[in-house]
Formats: C-alpha cells, structure tokens, sequence
C-alpha cells in the first residue's frame, strides 16, 4: 500500500505561483506513474496534469498547459506541481495518485491510491 501526503496549498491572487508537493511513502517510488487532479466544490474530480515512472513523458490537461509543470524526484518519493499564473477557476482541492500502470493517464479511475488533499484558493 502506498501513502501520499500533500502540501503546499494556499491562498493567493490572481497571477500568483504556488508549488504543491506530494511525498509517497515506500521504496518502490520510481515504480509508479503519479498524477495530479482537482476539484472544484460541486464539480467532478478532472485530471490535471501526471508524470512516467522516469519523469520523461508529462501530460496537461488543456486549462493548465503552458502554466502547470509536474516533477519528481524519485531520490526524495516527491511529485511536484508547479503552478504559475494561477487563475480564480484553478481554485480546488487538488489530489496526487499512484498509477500502477502507463496508458489512459486522463481517467480517475486508473489510478491506484490517492492522497488526502490540499487546498487551493485563487481571488481575483
């Protein structure tokens, strides 16, 4: 079993950056694709943005591409989000998971183990 613990939310501005963390637990890190999700209050949990096991393929969903960068570094069992030129509609609680398996990184249900969350609040 893999346990992920988020960090690094908050609240900011309009145009503000801020860089979420996830640590995993367990020695098998560099074995797992990792992704990132959101969710709005009263919308569905959608993908954001996920990582290969070597951190050499990055996929985006099409509202942060450009703006959002994930990372990891497996000698540390950390996946990072990047997230500059944040916008009021990135506000969410965004979620890191554990994918066992490459292909179809844009579904939920692909993926294995999740974390708790953190918060994210965008003001204009």
């Amino acid at each position: 079993q893999v346990q992920l613990v988020e960090s690094g939310g908050g609240a900011v501005q309009a145009g503000d950056s801020l860089r979420l963390s996830c640590a995993a637990s367990g020695r098998t890190f560099s074995r797992y694709a990792m992704g990132w999700f959101r969710q709005a209050p009263g919308k569905e949990r959608e993908f954001v943005a996920a990582s290969s096991r070597s951190d050499s393929s990055t996929y985006y969903a099409d509202s942060v591409k450009g703006r959002f960068t994930i990372s990891r570094d497996n000698a540390k069992n950390t996946v990072y989000l990047q997230m500059n030129s944040l916008k009021p509609e990135d506000t969410a609680v965004y979620y890191c998971a554990v994918k066992y398996y490459s292909g179809n990184w844009y579904s939920r249900s692909e993926y294995n183990y999740w974390g708790q969350g953190t918060q994210v609040t965008v003001s204009s």
